[in-house]
């Protein structure tokens, strides 16, 4: 059957017949296509067919014993198979979701991993009656239209919205395997030439991410290190060789694994450092990075009592992170601080 017209349509086709295409698609076959959505085969054949006269063209080829899709069939079902799961996915996540308390949060993936997610089984047992969703994505979203209720984010101060929570500071601070160490001593900025180095590989590419380099860390401390440590004024690394990752936690991985030394962001490694599985070999060589990690509760969820629950609770888990890493915050960069 081909379905003509000196005037093509132009007006989006209905959603109901859909679900009939999609499975004579699956089954090629009208029977079994009509038994598994509970009609008769013919109240099938003709939503199909109207399906084709809203289109414009044939679907399907009907044999005596056998049907085959045709091109713009199959066109249509690579477009109406995967709309209609992810329909069917949203439909199943609200209906086991109805009626119960959730709080959704952004962020990117090496925080969660290395900081949120250890902390969350505490958040659990004092209120087990709300549900948690962890959108990981490096890409910020905009909390005025998407589907969460708090950012958990990285920046400059002045990068950030009016309201938006300080958590803590940061400091970069060299880190290694208690492993390695034992093997390679670290004392100066000398002994950081006999091993390998760590850090992120695009850092240099992106604006204020270039602080996260060992480039940028030697230049601050490489005249009071040499001071200090009585060695010549360097300007440059030359490690064994250099390592490069893209995410703060594979960076973090591999220095546990004793593939080298790190540059590492203090608040993400403090527990490691606390626990042994990490060492500061250079700890008199903290930088200080104008990079700071902030809460941001969407102006909608404000109200909402389990989105109060979860914000309180991650301030006092960053109280917790401030302390332990020595953060004292300047007051002329801090919109609210609790």
């Amino acid at each position: 059957m081909q379905l003509t017209s000196s005037h093509p349509r132009t007006r989006p086709i209905s959603a109901g017949h859909l679900r009939a295409f999609e499975a004579v698609a699956r089954h090629l076959n009208f029977r079994a296509a009509a038994e598994e959505l509970s009609l008769t085969q013919s109240a099938v054949s003709r939503q199909i067919q109207a399906l084709e006269d809203e289109v414009g063209t044939a679907l399907f080829l009907r044999h005596t014993r056998a049907v085959e899709m045709t091109s713009a069939g199959t066109q249509l079902l690579r477009a109406a198979g995967s709309a209609l799961e992810r329909i069917d996915a949203a439909v199943r996540q609200i209906r086991q979701s109805a009626g119960r308390k959730s709080v959704a949060i952004t962020t990117w993936a090496s925080f969660a991993s290395m900081w949120l997610i250890p902390r969350l089984e505490a958040f659990q047992r004092e209120h087990p009656d709300i549900d948690i969703r962890i959108d990981a994505s490096d890409v910020a979203v905009d909390l005025s239209t998407a589907d969460v209720d708090l950012a958990l984010r990285y920046a400059v101060p002045q990068a950030m919205p009016a309201g938006a929570i300080r958590l803590f500071g940061e400091q970069l601070t060299p880190v290694a395997s208690p492993w390695l160490l034992k093997t390679h001593r670290i004392a100066t900025l000398d002994d950081l030439a006999k091993v390998t180095l760590i850090e992120a590989g695009d850092a240099h590419r992106t604006r204020h991410l270039e602080w996260l380099t060992w480039q940028r860390w030697l230049e601050n401390f490489s005249t009071a290190g040499a001071a200090r440590s009585g060695s010549k004024v360097k300007t440059k690394l030359s490690p064994q060789r250099w390592l490069y990752f893209n995410y703060a936690h594979q960076i973090v991985q591999a220095a546990l694994t004793g593939q080298g030394v790190a540059l590492a962001r203090l608040p993400l490694v403090a527990e490691s450092l606390a626990s042994g599985d990490l060492v500061e070999p250079l700890p008199q060589m903290r930088l200080d990075s104008p990079l700071v990690y902030w809460l941001v509760v969407a102006p909608r969820s404000v109200q909402r009592p389990e989105v109060k629950a979860f914000s309180d609770w991650l301030q006092q888990q960053a109280a917790a992170t401030r302390e332990a890493v020595g953060d004292v915050p300047d007051p002329d960069t801090v919109d609210h601080i609790d």
